[in-house]
């Protein structure tokens, strides 16, 4: 059964109503997850100003949404695969990158190791290999970096899991299911 549904913005409270409102202001459009999210105020706001904070750290916008979509990959989530394919692409990646990101075979090595270890992480619930972790090292990332993505992957869990309990239509271009390509 799908327990959560959108709210309108007549239908949140005050609080959703003034975060719906700059959402739309700022994107142009309230995306139905965001929407869903708005059940609890508390929740969209605090999801949104975590995200917003994480996203001035050690990670690239680039970076960031290869996170969230080998984390919703693994986590099956056609919404938010959906989106962040789209932001993906508006943040540089081609259509192509977006599914080697998904399936752990883009040709950027610290990429690779990047998505490999929020892939495990996910994975194995928060246990990943010595191996994953110690490769996203030498390439480069640092401590700050590896805490960071625990949170982006944990982040990113949520909108998942929002999703998969929602009776909500995917509001961005759908993407392509990596299972379809591979039977091509």
């Amino acid at each position: 059964m799908k327990t959560l549904q959108p709210l309108t913005i007549e239908e949140a409270n005050e609080n959703s109503k003034a975060i719906f409102t700059g959402i739309k202001n700022k994107i142009g459009m309230l995306p139905n997850l965001y929407a869903t999210m708005g059940i609890s105020d508390k929740l969209l706001s605090g999801f949104l100003n975590f995200t917003e904070t994480l996203k001035s750290g050690e990670f690239s916008n680039k970076e960031y949404e290869a996170i969230a979509l080998i984390t919703s990959q693994t986590n099956n989530c056609a919404y938010c695969l959906s989106a962040h394919t789209a932001l993906g692409k508006m943040n540089g990646f081609t259509e192509n990158e977006t599914l080697n990101l998904r399936s752990k075979t883009i040709a950027d090595a610290k990429l690779n190791a990047l998505v490999t270890l929020a892939s495990e992480i996910t994975n194995t619930k928060g246990h990943p290999t010595q191996l994953a972790i110690q490769t996203f090292f030498e390439t480069g990332y640092n401590k700050a970096a590896f805490a960071e993505l625990i949170a982006i992957v944990s982040l990113t869990t949520i909108t998942n899991t929002i999703y998969h309990n929602g009776g909500f239509e995917i509001d961005f271009p759908k993407a392509q299911n990596l299972e379809q390509l591979q039977e091509v």
